[in-house]
């Protein structure tokens, strides 16, 4: 997993980040390890995005994930949208339609995105941290 991590001491803000009902959004690049569409699989890329949007039910877990926004990128790679943090979430979601995450990039948490090179931080703006008050 890269991309995008953030580290805070104050633990009103970071409880803001992770509420449910917050619904913060955090936006993923899914390296996937079969093709989306591929005639072998049980689903085709449409349900995917359907299943992914109703909510899929992780194994272990009570009920369906939040409902996720797909976006196919290539039969390999697509962007995931969620609004939960359920531990391995994205891999387990995948998981359960029959594939299997080989690459996984954060790439923003509500209105903070990833614009630093790899390995490289910065502080937040003001406008970013207010954004979770």
């Amino acid at each position: 997993t890269t991309g995008l991590v953030l580290i805070t001491d104050d633990g009103r803000w970071s409880f803001n980040i992770i509420r449910p009902d917050k619904e913060c959004e955090k936006v993923y690049r899914v390296g996937l390890r079969d093709a989306l569409g591929d005639p072998r699989s049980k689903y085709t890329v449409n349900q995917i995005i359907n299943l992914f949007e109703q909510g899929i039910q992780l194994q272990g877990e009570y009920g369906p994930t939040a409902p996720a926004k797909l976006v196919y990128l290539n039969s390999r790679q697509v962007l995931l949208t969620i609004t939960e943090g359920k531990f391995h979430q994205v891999k387990r979601m995948f998981a359960a339609v029959g594939n299997r995450v080989v690459q996984l990039h954060r790439q923003s948490i509500g209105n903070i995105r990833v614009d630093v090179e790899v390995g490289q931080w910065r502080y937040l703006r003001e406008d970013e941290i207010a954004y979770f008050l």
